[in-house]
């Protein structure tokens, strides 16, 4: 588990890879070569996401190019992943940029990723449509708890980020090796299946998350506590 303080905003981290994530990044921060800067890591990641996007698409021609997806996904973590660590290593931040820029980034990320996933022969769009709503429901419920609370989660049920890509790249040798035919359920492949349970459980995550943090502000609001101060951190 991770909380840090960075300005107004807390950021929270209960993922199983929290530790030793920090500790891979403070590494890499300090062997970054001084012409890396975080502008440049946040357009890594974009990169990175757009070559998921790629692979997926291009795997109607064939299986091989998931490789490209992979690898994708190791380019779009180390980007996303060192953009904001190195500007607090080299305390450059810019808290209000950082976090709008960021946050703008991750949008355009996930649908990158998920537009791709859809539109391979192993996943129907339909279904992917389905996970890219729920994660960016929960996005949402995160960035306005930023607003309200001065809290930005980072992690539920103990996975982040970080453990979503590696689902996610498990998922992609999955469809290497099992193809994209059809399973026990018609058109309706095991993929569509775990995608679309995945976006499901997505959606309810931010309906529990929604009350929950609802009642914990009608209670701050009946006892007279202030609202926080717009969010500002670099992420």
């Amino acid at each position: 588990m991770t909380i840090k303080q960075t300005n107004a905003l807390t950021r929270i981290q209960h993922n199983y890879l929290a530790n030793k994530e920090r500790a891979l990044l403070n590494w890499i921060c300090t062997h970054m070569p001084t012409w890396a800067t975080p502008d440049i890591l946040t357009m890594t990641g974009l990169v990175g996401a757009l070559v998921i996007f790629v692979g997926y698409a291009a795997s109607n021609a064939g299986p091989g190019w998931l490789i490209l997806a992979i690898v994708g996904y190791v380019v779009q973590w180390f980007g996303d992943s060192t953009d904001g660590s190195l500007a607090r290593f080299r305390k450059i931040e810019r808290p209000s940029y950082g976090y709008f820029i960021d946050h703008s980034c991750d949008g355009l990320t996930t649908v990158l990723i998920l537009s791709g996933i859809g539109s391979s022969p192993y996943v129907t769009m339909n279904f992917a449509m389905v996970a890219l709503v729920g994660y960016l429901l929960l996005s949402i419920h995160a960035y306005l708890a930023a607003r309200v609370l001065g809290e930005l989660k980072l992690s539920y049920l103990s996975a982040g980020p970080t453990e979503l890509r590696i689902i996610l790249i498990a998922l992609t040798v999955m469809m290497m090796i099992l193809g994209p035919a059809p399973g026990l359920f018609g058109r309706i492949s095991g993929f569509d299946l775990f995608v679309g349970s995945v976006g499901a459980l997505l959606i309810l995550l931010f309906i529990a998350q929604t009350f929950v943090t609802g009642r914990r502000l009608a209670g701050m609001d009946k006892v007279g506590i202030p609202p926080t101060q717009p969010p500002s951190a670099t992420v």
